[in-house]
Parts: structure tokens; C-alpha cells; sequence
């Protein structure tokens, strides 16, 4: 084995559980770099969420072994993550893992934002990889997080043998892209079916230059 890699997405965070009755709000109480300071900064986990570190705390070393090396997107959900489920341990904390960003779309309503950015919509509708968020920051799924992703898993050469990688559904989707070689418009199609499941664990083996996922697991609560 020359690499193992575990990609973990967190757990169940409020933003997760309360998506079409508290943060979506039409019209959106805060400007596009609140909003985002918001999901970025202040959004924490739920009671369900906590209950499924305690899951990822009893799997992790199951699946990796018992010394792995932590990365972690600077999101607090993330973070949180790590502190419950992986203590005591280092945690090297970077931007490559953050959560897609969507500029001044952050929290808006599709209504919203249709009305507001009504160029946006052909491409939010029909082909959510190339959508580029408008305002400052926003990022497009195949160019920013997809980049993001494979500077990510490159950065990972001659680094620890063994990895967690703790981060967001969207950057889920690049990881998978680049880890399983397959194009990130049939994840983005499987995920409409089924997304990665907060707390859920996808552990990917480099042998020969090549990844393959070997295991997984994903929380019962």
C-alpha cells in the first residue's frame, strides 16, 4: 500500500437539518459575504451530528488504523467534526477542502436567485457543474472545487502513508473525480439519487500509482 485516504464528509450540521425552514429565507435576510460568513464560520452540528461522531470515533481507526494524519476544511462544521470524532489528534486545517463556494448566492432561493442573476439560470438548472456563482468568490464545481480537489490529492505525495480528509459534499464529488477517474457530471447525476450521508466514510488504497476504493461505511443515526 502506498497511500490510504480516507475522504469523510461531517457530520449532520444545522444547516444540513434545517435547509428549507431556517437558512433559505426568500428574500434572504443578509448580503452574499454575510451569508457565507454565516455557513462558513457559525454553522455548527446538530444533536444527530454529535451522535454520529461518536459513530466515526468508534469506525475511524477500524478503517485506517490507529495514527492517521488529519486534514480538514476551515469550515467549523468540519472542524467540530474532527474535535468529537478524531481527539487529541493534529489537524492540518486547508482551504483545498472547503465547500464549493457561492459567492452572493450563498443561502438564496433558487426564486431568488433567478430573479436576481436570471443569466445564471440555464446553467443552475441544466448544467450544475459549469455554474458559476456570481460576486465575489463564487466558483464553478468542474473549474474552482475540481481544481481545488486535485491540487488536494497531489499535495499528498510523499506525505503521510495513512489520511483523513475531512470535508463538504461538493468537494466530495472533485475527490471522488479525481480519485476514481470518472467525469464529475456522472457524480453530480448519482448524487441527485443519493449524497455521500453526513458522517459518511469513503476509503480509497494508491497501489501503482492508481487509487481504488476499498472500503466504506456511513452512520446508522
Amino acid at each position: 500500500m502506498e497511500l490510504r485516504i480516507a475522504v469523510v464528509r461531517h457530520a449532520e450540521s444545522t444547516e444540513n437539518a434545517t435547509k428549507h425552514s431556517g437558512f433559505y429565507q426568500d428574500p434572504r435576510p443578509w448580503t452574499g459575504s454575510a451569508a457565507h460568513a454565516l455557513s462558513r464560520d457559525l454553522v455548527g452540528l446538530t444533536p444527530r451530528g454529535f451522535r454520529q461522531c461518536q459513530w466515526l470515533r468508534t469506525v475511524i481507526g477500524g478503517l485506517v488504523g490507529p495514527c492517521p494524519y488529519v486534514y480538514s476544511s476551515p469550515y467549523r462544521r468540519a472542524l467540530d467534526t474532527v474535535e468529537l470524532a478524531l481527539p487529541g489528534r493534529g489537524t492540518e486545517v486547508t482551504e483545498l477542502l472547503c465547500e464549493q463556494h457561492y459567492g452572493d448566492a450563498t443561502y438564496m432561493t433558487k426564486r431568488q436567485l433567478f430573479v436576481t442573476y436570471p443569466d445564471t439560470e440555464r446553467d443552475r438548472q441544466t448544467r450544475k457543474h459549469l455554474w458559476t456563482p456570481p460576486g465575489e468568490g463564487g466558483e464553478s464545481l468542474a473549474v474552482g472545487v475540481m481544481g481545488r480537489a486535485t491540487a488536494f490529492v497531489g499535495s499528498l505525495d510523499g506525505a503521510a502513508p495513512v489520511v483523513v480528509a475531512m470535508t463538504h459534499h461538493t468537494a466530495i464529488l472533485a475527490l471522488r473525480s479525481v480519485l476514481e477517474r470518472r467525469p464529475v457530471t456522472e457524480l453530480v447525476q448519482e448524487s441527485r439519487v443519493r449524497k455521500t450521508p453526513n458522517a459518511g466514510v469513503l476509503v480509497y488504497e494508491r497501489r501503482d500509482g492508481c487509487f481504488r476504493q476499498v472500503d466504506a461505511a456511513e452512520p446508522d443515526c
